[in-house]
């Protein structure tokens, strides 16, 4: 059943709509909708310009300037995030926190990030990603601002708790966003550039965290971070309108667009605030004999409830590649999470560079990253258009990245010039980042209209494994300081043993790579 919008020239202004249950039968909705609708000019104005010289309808691009909203948001949440990094040794010592405390305290963004990324996307589901992300932006705001202003380990737990609660809503409502605002031909790129960015965020926030300390105590670094979440969540809300139909900017030639319909300049245009000029409002319910429309090409995609019902994940301990796509995250995590966490650290106790330095040199592999992220998801598509093999330009590509980026990190150890094992690193982190839109496509290869459990998922363990193990890294490198034997291995220094510790995680994740099959479809029964 399909609602259609009509104004019925003739008849008086009303200012509800008129909503007629009429059964309609017919093969495409918006053909009758488009046979009922009224000539322009008797019904009010057209938000589609026409250029004079061609006739044409000019359409406007408006889901450009969401684009570069939802970007600036992930930029400013993960300068928030990634700050931590480097200031974490400044922290430490001012507070007199062990290094053990402080991997937990880093770690537990993680885990909360990961427990409510589902509730998060279910709460901009339900009242709307116009409502919920501004709200997860201040929060996240707040939060940073309340890190800066703890007095011990107990202010910063629950401030860097916080911040995950609030940044696990933010990717999940921005793909509602993207879903509402973009055509299925421009989502990929519009994903792209969001995951691009979140590492532009992260290489910022690396590089100027360095020199604001320098200039600056922790607590005011903090404190500067928390101001531009605050005013992107008010900037947001204010231009940001739930689908492009509802805002000014966004005429008819672009939602036609979005909706993957043809445009029309006779298709009446509704106007915000409800009523439209020049007669009545009515609301049609259509019967669509083939549902060939948006909303229900979106239902089937999204899946019936009996398909992902409580029960549905149980299903899917039955598969192979269940496990293998989640294992492969789940590594691939946590060795990433490596360059978000202990990297700059590692840099000042084994190159001995200063707080500023690592801060910059800390930021050349997320910048890797966001070159690999652009650059993958064309190369495994063009791989698989030109042999049609799933595996290939999924498992191959992905799985030989990630093996040649565990030699890469392996083999900084061997480079003593800081300047030199970073850029071997980045050379690695670039390799790392190839993976990430490689999985993504997988759960939508293998999870067909089980896509959002599958990506859900594997999300959500591919944090646990990034808390775990940077909760882990002290305890590791005492573990190595305590055994003779390790630690001459090691050259005296327990952070190479790090080094080789998130080596091992990239291997681990080719390892699942190399024994993942994509079968079209396979996880969707």
């Amino acid at each position: 059943m399909v609602r259609t919008r009509i104004r019925v020239a003739g008849l008086p202004d009303l200012r509800d709509a008129v909503t007629l249950p009429i059964q309609i039968p017919t093969s495409t909705p918006a053909e009758f909708a488009f046979g009922l609708a009224m000539d322009q000019s008797s019904t009010g104005e057209d938000r589609s310009s026409t250029n004079g010289r061609t006739g044409k309808i000019t359409r406007s691009f408006a889901r450009g300037t969401l684009s570069a909203w939802l970007c600036s948001g992930a930029v400013i949440a993960y300068l928030c995030r990634n700050s931590l990094s480097v200031a974490e040794k400044t922290i430490r010592l001012d507070l007199e926190i062990s290094e053990e405390t402080m991997g937990f305290i880093m770690g537990s963004f993680f885990w909360s990030y990961a427990l409510f990324q589902i509730p998060g996307g279910l709460l901009g589901k339900k009242f709307g990603s116009r409502i919920w992300l501004p709200i997860f932006s201040a929060g996240s705001a707040f939060a940073t601002m309340l890190f800066g202003m703890a007095t011990g380990t107990v202010g910063l737990l629950s401030a860097r708790i916080g911040i995950g609660i609030a940044q696990a809503g933010l990717f999940p409502c921005s793909t509602i966003a993207i879903t509402k605002w973009f055509p299925s031909g421009e989502r990929g790129l519009a994903s792209g550039l969001l995951g691009a960015a979140m590492s532009v965020g992260g290489a910022i926030g690396a590089g100027l965290t360095g020199e604001l300390l320098e200039l600056t105590s922790w607590r005011w670094t903090l404190i500067l971070y928390s101001i531009p979440g605050l005013i992107w969540a008010v900037g947001f809300r204010h231009w940001f309108r739930e689908t492009p139909t509802e805002h000014r900017r966004a005429n008819q030639a672009e939602c036609d667009y979005i909706a993957e319909r043809p445009s029309s300049k006779n298709t009446a245009a509704p106007e915000r605030g409800g009523a439209e000029r020049g007669g009545a409002v009515i609301e049609v319910a259509v019967a669509d004999g083939n549902r060939d429309t948006e909303a229900s090409r979106a239902a089937a995609a999204a899946g019936s409830p009996n398909e992902e019902s409580s029960l549905a994940w149980l299903k899917l301990l039955l598969y192979a590649s269940f496990w293998m796509i989640c294992g492969q995250q789940f590594f691939r995590a946590a060795g990433a999470a490596f360059f978000q966490s202990w990297f700059p650290t590692y840099l000042q106790e084994t190159r001995g560079v200063s707080t500023a330095d690592s801060g910059w040199l800390a930021s050349l592999p997320l910048v890797a990253t966001v070159v690999g992220s652009i650059l993958a998801g064309g190369a495994s598509d063009f791989v698989y258009r030109k042999t049609h093999r799933l595996t290939l330009a999924r498992s191959g590509l992905a799985g030989s990245a990630l093996f040649v980026c565990s030699l890469l990190v392996f083999s900084a150890w061997y480079v003593k010039d800081a300047r030199m094992a970073t850029l071997v690193i980045s050379a690695g982190a670039f390799c790392a980042a190839v993976a990430g839109p490689c999985a993504y496509a997988s759960t939508m290869d293998l999870g067909g209209r089980n896509v959002s459990l599958v990506f859900s998922w594997m999300n959500m363990l591919g944090n646990f494994g990034a808390g775990l193990v940077i909760w882990g890294v002290p305890h590791f490198r005492k573990l190595v300081d305590e055994t003779p034997a390790l630690i001459n291995l090691c050259g005296g220094n327990s952070w190479n043993a790090v080094l080789i510790l998130f080596g091992t995680m990239f291997l681990l994740s080719a390892s699942c790579w190399a024994m993942l099959r994509i079968r079209a479809n396979e996880l969707e029964s």
